[in-house]
């Protein structure tokens, strides 16, 4: 990880491999957020189960989480997965899960959720990862 300060144009993802690496029950979280349909389809699979998804863009054939797949493809697109009572670094997480992952910077993030990017990166950008939020790796910081 670069050692310069993420400013508000510093893109951040969901990192998955910290979640693996820190939080055991991680797909348990992942399971909550889905929606009745697909807890109900999930109940029976395993933890970490892939399934075969192609790519929109290469059409490439890639093996994926079933739940983490389920989740961003469809759960995080219903209307009431994120509203504007949501803590910042839920709305944070959530809005990574909706968008499929794609980098957001705090800039970027602010516009969606209505809140301020100082606040954002404050929140996000400390000595303390919430939920994997992290900068991309390899990614430059712009200066403050």
């Amino acid at each position: 990880m670069s050692l310069l300060k993420p400013s508000i144009n510093t893109p951040f993802h969901i990192d998955f491999d910290w979640w693996k690496q820190n939080e055991r029950d991680w797909h348990v979280f992942l399971r909550s957020f889905l929606c009745a349909e697909h807890q109900e389809v999930f109940t029976n699979v395993e933890e970490g189960e892939l399934i075969d998804w192609i790519d929109p863009q290469t059409a490439e054939v890639k093996q994926v989480d079933g739940v983490q797949h389920a989740l961003m493809s469809h759960c995080a697109q219903l209307p009431d997965f994120l509203d504007q009572r949501t803590a910042i670094v839920e709305a944070v997480f959530r809005s990574f899960l909706a968008n499929g992952n794609i980098p957001m910077s705090a800039e970027e993030l602010s516009k969606k959720l209505g809140k301020p990017a100082e606040i954002i990166l404050r929140t996000i950008a400390g000595p303390r990862v919430y939920r994997g939020l992290r900068p991309m790796l390899g990614q430059s910081a712009d200066s403050a």
